[in-house]
């Protein structure tokens, strides 16, 4: 039997339009901003950091929470527009949750 192979579409970002990268683990969520052209990372944010440590909340709600801090660390490099990266996973669930966090903030994508 063959495997079917799948196949992603590549996402860049630019100085302009940052790319927003996830990456979920059974336990936590982690979202950097990265600049393609420079291959820099502009800021980061994730929920094993010390604001978070002793939080009560569920993995959903965890997920909003991360997401409007990387919003405001975003906001303040004045940058207004980004492009979503959600890599392998499923617009669902925490990741749509941490999409949903960094448009409360008010920024695009």
């Amino acid at each position: 039997m063959k495997k079917k192979s799948v196949k992603f579409k590549k996402v860049f970002g630019n100085p302009d339009r940052p790319r927003v990268s996830v990456f979920r683990s059974n336990k936590n969520i982690y979202a950097q901003v990265i600049d393609d052209l420079s291959g820099k990372t502009l800021t980061s944010s994730s929920s094993i950091e010390k604001i978070f440590r002793n939080s009560k909340k569920n993995k959903t709600d965890l997920s909003i929470e991360v997401g409007k801090l990387l919003g405001n660390r975003v906001k303040k490099l004045k940058i207004k527009k980004l492009i979503f990266d959600k890599g392998k996973y499923l617009y669902h669930g925490r990741i749509k949750f941490l999409a949903n966090g960094i448009r409360e903030t008010g920024l695009d994508f």
